[in-house]
């Protein structure tokens, strides 16, 4: 069979020092390239053993929470400064943000004509597969789609991030009508308000959002905009960008990455657990009906059969993970104003309790901690936003430190990327049809006469 013939040996990655997953057993991982765009810190640099220290995040060398703190104490949105920010290098001044903002208004508004044909007329029952359609049916509309030049890519870039969130609610409108037998509503974004306003004002049936919920939404796509040049998907990046194809087909491959469950998927994966929690923990205060339910996660003998708690561990972070710091302190006041604070009380004590079940469990080479898809999805559903704009909404934010890395890629690099693989299958000799047994033919996966 197919599958059978596709195994190797789990010994043979140890034998021939194989990084799987580009990681060795601490978890510190493979340098594949350089980047200055962002720094996700886990361990101390250069230490052998590396030591774990609480984690930390920098865009453009400047710490996240610095970045939240300064503008969340001006009262103002972030978002649009951090893509300033990570596309430019620099953050921009009171004038430069105005003018940037305003494109990005500008931009998010498609042609009627596209979203009639491209999007209403067609949708997908997955948001993410109608989103990426799009972004793929953007190329014909672009005079110069193919031009790799700078100049040309950070005029696309700037298109695409504006019309991202567009692109994702409209998606999710026809696939929620056609496929769920949900009303139709279909609002043009405005160009005055934020990213977070608009994506809130479009997903609305009457437009309606509080300051905190603006607010709240705006930090999330923050701390989602950009995570270094290694995450999968903006690895995905820097791989395709090296072939020299078009932006369109670079965005349209991260965009296929980040729909996994192990990668931006993975925050709908921690909602739907939550649920299946709930169902079997009667008492959300009881921590050994929530450890027994944990370990029963662990054992694959609940939810998903997966043998994971999803939203804890990183890659990279093992004592914490800075944006779960940031969110989590934020989140405990929207829960407080829809009146859902048991619910959010349940999420911390899951939080603390399966780091204790995975290290009683489980052979751990470094600290297990919430990543930022922990609390994430809880934000979202406080949000009352659909599960199936989840993921999106990660794109709506990511698509940032994809365009930033495509243009670092662009700019320095010089050879496509391709990396080893090294063949372990044996040297074996042509059959001839009339010679080959009936019962190999027959086991043959998508044999004609099987």
């Amino acid at each position: 069979m197919a599958s059978e013939s596709s195994i190797v040996d789990p010994d043979l990655f140890a034998k021939h020092d194989v990084k799987r997953g580009l990681r060795d057993v601490s978890g510190k991982g493979v340098l594949a390239g350089l980047t200055s765009i962002g720094e996700v810190v886990g361990f101390t640099p250069n230490s052998d053993p590396p030591e774990r220290v609480p984690g930390r995040l920098a865009y453009r060398g400047i710490f996240v929470a610095d970045l939240v703190d300064g503008f969340v104490s001006e009262k103002r949105f972030g978002f649009e400064e951090t893509c300033y920010l990570l596309l430019f290098g620099e953050l921009p001044s009171a004038d430069e943000l105005e003018v940037f903002q305003r494109r990005l208004g500008v931009d998010r508004v498609l042609p009627k004509y596209f979203v009639r044909d491209a999007i209403l007329r067609n949708p997908s029952p997955n948001t993410m597969n109608g989103l990426t359609r799009s972004i793929l049916g953007l190329y014909v509309l672009d005079e110069n789609p193919d031009d790799t030049s700078i100049s040309n890519v950070l005029r696309q870039s700037l298109k695409l991030i504006a019309a991202m969130p567009t692109l994702a609610v409209y998606a999710y409108q026809a696939s929620a009508h056609q496929f769920r037998g949900r009303s139709l509503f279909i609002h043009r974004p405005l160009p005055e308000l934020s990213t977070a306003q608009n994506l809130l004002y479009m997903l609305r049936p009457d437009n309606r959002y509080t300051p905190l919920e603006a607010a709240l939404l705006d930090l999330t796509l923050v701390l989602q905009a950009e995570h270094g040049g290694g995450n999968n998907s903006s690895f995905t990046t820097h791989v395709v960008s090296s072939t020299g194809t078009d932006t369109y087909s670079s965005t349209t491959a991260s965009l296929c990455s980040l729909k996994g469950p192990r990668h931006g998927g993975a925050n709908l994966k921690v909602t739907e657990m939550f649920e299946d929690l709930k169902t079997h923990v009667t008492d959300w205060e009881n921590d050994d009906q929530i450890r027994a339910y944990l370990a029963k996660l662990l054992d694959k003998q609940a939810f998903d059969g997966a043998g994971l708690i999803y939203g804890m561990g990183h890659p990279v972070y093992s004592i914490s993970d800075p944006r779960t710091e940031i969110l989590r302190s934020y989140a405990g006041a929207l829960a407080a104003e829809k009146g859902m604070q048991d619910e959010f009380q349940l999420y911390n004590k899951v939080e603390q309790l399966a780091a204790e079940a995975i290290g009683a469990k489980r052979k751990v080479y470094k600290g297990v901690s919430a990543n930022v898809d922990f609390y994430s999805g809880l934000v979202y559903r406080l949000l009352n936003i659909p599960p199936e704009m989840f993921t999106p909404l990660f794109a709506v934010a990511r698509i940032v430190g994809w365009c930033s890395h495509r243009i670092e890629e662009i700019a320095n690099g010089s050879k496509i990327i391709r990396p080893a693989y090294r063949s372990v299958a044996p040297r074996r000799e042509y059959i001839p049809i009339a010679d080959r047994s009936i019962a190999s033919a027959t086991e043959t996966e998508g044999n004609p006469t099987s």
